[in-house]
């Protein structure tokens, strides 16, 4: 292996909305990233996973305190922070805490709504990105593999993605919630990606039949609205379709705010008192924060939604803790497999190791001797090998029959065998290299 597991990230658990916005990684600025973080010497593969919910890296480092150091300061460099303001919402995750993690999320269980299926392409994205940019790897390309085997897993061996809830479905609820019946009102979507499609299905599940969509390409827009029997409009059209809508869903990839307080009082104050409801799916938002102050508009942002989803959460404790069995097992077998590849050279290693201090012992020591004959002094450094072999011998034993990543790790760590020593830094090196020919 060229060097340990580590995670970077926050999510809707540790990090509130204002900062996901700063942190967001749409693909152009992932890729940037990514390029930043294979430039430093000491990480040698990255993906970076960017959700409205959370964003993470995944590293392969023979450094990891320096590779998080490194990618603190790149984070906060590109959310225009300073890294102390990151402290405290960012996780750090190593080894097998990075492989069960990842897995967890692929399989939706560190979702929102625990289940939820949209992540496992958002992941398969994020792992593509790394290959076209070629800035993944050997241990990488094996971890995002499993994780979405593992992922796929979950959802056909437990209930844990069975029931019809999604971010979309609990927005579509709130929006009935606000207004009653949903069949005869006027909707606009905003965006024309992926959940903006599963939100037109949910709306179109409930009835509606009035469907408009706008997004910057009019071809795109017109392509969704085909698919739920809508119109498409151009971004111009927005103001007078904000003025008829009961309903606007906005779930863009813009990196400002595309509708703000001003235009939206002039249209309530046209509306005359007739409510509207606003539900911003980005992240960043795409609807100023502050027009839930004008009246007669409900918004709602995915802060809100996470509250929602809070409140209904017990449905799936059972299929959850089900679903965690199977990946813990997935994690197993990526265990062993990361193990196998260190377990050979490790014991060389150490081997070597142990053959040094003998030979240093003997050294030392010669002076002292200066009495025993050649073959006398042959027998001492010979006995002193076995002694050291012996030593050896259990946890070699061991080694080859357990050896899991966090036990080589650790061994390596109380030995203090060096890369150099285990034949990880040219490995490293030629991952490097080679890294940086297929983004040349």
């Amino acid at each position: 292996m060229t060097g340990e597991l580590l995670a970077l990230g926050a999510s809707h658990k540790t990090a509130p909305l204002p900062l996901r916005e700063k942190l967001a990684l749409p693909a152009g600025r992932a890729a940037r990233v990514l390029g930043e973080l294979t430039d430093h010497d000491r990480i040698h593969e990255a993906v970076a996973l960017f959700t409205c919910n959370r964003t993470e890296l995944y590293l392969v480092t023979d450094d990891p305190l320096e590779a998080e150091n490194a990618t603190l300061a790149i984070l906060s460099r590109q959310a225009g922070l300073r890294p102390t303001e990151l402290i405290g919402s960012l996780y750090s995750l190593r080894g097998r805490e990075t492989v069960e993690h990842l897995f967890s999320v692929t399989a939706g269980l560190d979702s929102m709504i625990v289940g939820e299926a949209e992540i496992q392409g958002q992941v398969k994205r994020a792992y593509e990105l790394a290959l076209v940019e070629g800035v993944s790897g050997p241990v990488s390309n094996r971890l995002f593999r499993d994780a979405l085997a593992a992922g796929k897993r979950v959802r056909t061996e437990t209930g844990v993605a069975r029931s019809n809830v999604s971010i979309s479905t609990v927005a579509v609820q709130l929006a009935s919630d606000f207004l009653g019946e949903l069949a005869d009102r006027r909707v606009l979507v905003i965006g024309a990606g992926e959940n903006a499609e599963l939100t037109a299905r949910a709306l179109r599940d409930r009835g509606v039949h009035t469907l408009f969509v706008a997004n910057r390409r009019y071809d795109r827009a017109l392509g969704l609205a085909q698919r739920f029997g809508g119109r498409a409009v151009t971004f111009e059209d927005m103001p007078r379709e904000l003025e008829a809508a009961d309903i606007v869903v906005t779930s863009t990839g813009a990196p400002h705010q595309i509708v703000g307080r001003e235009e939206l009082e002039f249209v309530a104050a046209s509306r005359m008192g007739r409510p509207l409801v606003l539900i911003d799916l980005a992240v960043p938002r795409d609807i100023e924060p502050s027009v839930r102050d004008c009246p007669g508009i409900a918004l709602y942002d995915m802060d809100d939604l996470q509250r929602a989803v809070a409140r209904n959460l017990d449905a799936r404790v059972a299929e959850a803790e089900e679903a965690l069995v199977l990946v813990r097992e997935d994690v197993e077998r990526f265990e062993s497999w990361i193990a196998s590849l260190d377990v050979v050279p490790t014991i060389s290693a150490l081997r070597r190791r142990a053959d040094e201090v003998v030979r240093q012992v003997v050294a030392e020591n010669e002076p002292r001797w200066e009495s025993l004959s050649a073959a006398d002094r042959e027998r001492v450094e010979v006995m002193a090998r076995a002694i050291a072999s012996r030593l050896l011998h259990e946890p070699t034993v061991r080694l080859k029959e357990r050896g899991s990543y966090e036990y080589l790790h650790t061994l390596r760590e109380l030995f203090g065998l060096d890369p150099v020593a285990i034949g990880e830094a040219p490995a490293a090196e030629v991952t490097r290299l080679d890294t940086r020919r297929r983004r040349a």
